[in-house]
């Protein structure tokens, strides 16, 4: 789990769209969300209720691991 902790939140839209480098969250993601066809989502406790229901891609049921601890 500690090298996933140096991994920052992407949520809750995935770093998609113009900026995809780009998210308003710098805290450390703690969650992983399988999406289809694209990379999993890396999101921090804040944004992993609205990265279910706003990013695209994610899988439903949704599959989410945990990949670190707050």
């Amino acid at each position: 789990m500690r090298a996933h902790r140096r991994t920052l939140c992407r949520g809750p839209y995935g770093g998609e769209g113009e900026r995809p480098d780009e998210t308003d969250c710098a805290d450390p993601a703690v969650f992983e969300i399988a999406r289809y066809d694209r990379p999993p989502l890396r999101v921090c406790p804040v944004h992993l209720g609205p990265s279910l229901l706003m990013a695209g891609a994610v899988l439903w049921p949704p599959e989410i691991t945990l990949i670190g601890r707050p």
